[in-house]
């Protein structure tokens, strides 16, 4: 009687929801046609977090972003109001009972991203305009929270690391045939290129970035032994898409992060320890900012501007004196320094950049495409960036994330002796180093996009570290339990 009782509910439900709906339809809102969805995510994020966490990186390349809402930031639909939410749901677990390990809270890589967060959370209170600063702040913890401490415990289980590639990767090639069939409209011209991927993404820069952090993983599953037939064919397929339309995004960044990310692999593979790359590195800083005066000059003399042709484009990344792309980098730099050297300490406040750097600029800096108003963008690098925002601590606990996770990486690489793992660990390090290297002159950690990846792929290695560098731990976690979920 009790299940008959039930059924009569479900049907008078469904009769309402219908009669609503077809009244909604014929004074045309259709707004109510959104409850299903919506009824869908909760029942997911109540019963299977892990599911609706994979659901948003499929939707991550599919998502629209909507810019200059009030505020100055952006919304991603539908995917940053998924995440959102998940975030709330995560606090609100952890305020009733604690999920997070002591392993993981001990973990280098978390005790830098949570001082990361803090001084983000100390220049926003002295920021010029903190209510920017504190969105920018719940946008930085909706990311990490979700992405990196549930993502830790979604990867505990080494098939959701591929399931994470695959989804991301899988909707990417939507985006890559709706984007090479605008180019191929208007004769895969360059200057095309810079927005025939919108509105999915916002030009060919993250477009060429991301296309950069995923073909490492992809050539894993191609050339993998483990792997079926079909598996490594269709994997090699969708490379050489992925290959082709970084070809066709006229990306300069993007393909020399890739060139980085080989440099990096030949490393590797000689077992070069990372000490001594981390000190060659600062050794170069330092030599540059000693002799950057001479280097400037040097790279004055290439006028080599931006070209269709492959050849001439390579050449035109270090043209400083007719290219326009480039010059408005250094006018943004140069902008970010001037507003560190006003406030070295606290900063402007994370996120304000874009609102305040106009009276930084000076007339023989700006170009063609810079506006007196300051309303062109950010600072174009994810470290000039927080340098400017949130002063020296905040470029310094942003790069401490990173020599933390590449530190990581390469410490798993060499220790670890399952040949499968080992190789994981390979393709996510990879994959990290094109995006740190495309950070130095642009960023994205504000987007969806950008940080679903670089969040997740972090959460992959630490996953690794904690759970998978024995045989002991892989057997145990080989396995997914039908009964376990991400809490």
């Amino acid at each position: 009687m009790q299940l008959v009782k039930n059924i009569r509910w479900v049907y008078l439900l469904a009769f309402t929801f219908i009669c609503i709906n077809a009244i909604c339809i014929y004074y045309e809102n259709y707004y109510i046609n959104l409850v299903p969805v919506a009824l869908l995510i909760i029942l997911l994020a109540v019963y299977a977090l892990d599911k609706l966490i994979l659901l948003v990186v499929f939707l991550t390349p599919l998502a629209i972003n909507l810019q200059h809402l009030e505020g100055g930031l952006g919304l991603s639909l539908p995917t940053e109001p998924i995440i959102f939410g998940i975030m709330v749901l995560f606090i609100l677990k952890q305020l009733h009972q604690s999920t997070i390990s002591k392993e993981l809270m001990r973990h280098p890589i978390t005790i830098a991203i949570i001082i990361y967060l803090t001084w983000i959370l100390v220049t926003s209170i002295t920021s010029e305009l903190p209510v920017v600063s504190f969105k920018f702040l719940i946008s930085k913890l909706w990311y990490i929270l979700v992405f990196y401490f549930l993502g830790v415990q979604l990867f505990k289980y080494p098939k959701n690391m591929k399931r994470f590639i695959w989804l991301y990767s899988s909707a990417f090639v939507l985006v890559i045939f709706y984007t090479i069939y605008n180019h191929s409209l208007v004769g895969f011209e360059k200057e095309p290129a810079n927005y025939v991927m919108s509105p999915f993404y916002n030009d060919h820069t993250v477009y060429g970035a991301m296309l950069a952090m995923f073909m490492p993983a992809l050539l894993f599953f191609t050339v993998n032994k483990k792997y079926a037939a079909i598996t490594k064919f269709i994997a090699t397929i969708v490379l050489g898409i992925f290959a082709l339309a970084m070809v066709l995004s006229y990306s300069r960044a993007a393909w020399l992060s890739l060139v980085i990310a080989v440099i990096i692999f030949v490393v590797l593979q000689l077992r070069i320890k990372f000490n001594f790359i981390l000190l060659i590195m600062v050794c170069m800083a330092i030599m540059a900012t000693i002799f950057h005066t001479e280097i400037k000059l040097n790279l004055e003399r290439n006028r080599q501007d931006a070209s269709q042709d492959f050849d001439k484009n390579i050449q035109s990344i270090s043209n400083i004196s007719t290219d326009a792309s480039n010059l408005e980098r250094l006018n943004r730099w140069s902008a970010a320094f001037r507003m560190f050297e006003e406030r070295p300490v606290f900063g402007w406040g994370p996120g304000t950049y874009a609102l305040v750097y106009a009276p930084f600029q000076q007339a023989q800096e700006k170009t063609i495409i810079s506006t007196n108003l300051g309303n062109g963008g950010t600072a174009h690098s994810e470290y000039l960036g927080p340098l400017s925002e949130s002063g020296v601590l905040g470029i310094i606990t942003f790069i401490a994330i990173v020599i933390c996770v590449l530190s990581t990486g390469f410490r798993l690489y060499y220790s670890i002796s399952e040949n499968e793992t080992k190789k994981m660990v390979l393709v996510i390090l990879l994959g990290f180093v094109t995006y740190a290297v495309h950070g130095g002159i642009n960023n994205f950690l504000d987007t969806d996009k950008a940080s679903v990846p670089f969040w997740g792929f972090i959460a992959m290695l630490v996953a690794i570290d904690l759970y998978h560098q024995s045989e002991k731990n892989s057997n145990v976690t080989k396995r997914e339990p039908d009964n376990e979920r991400v809490n």
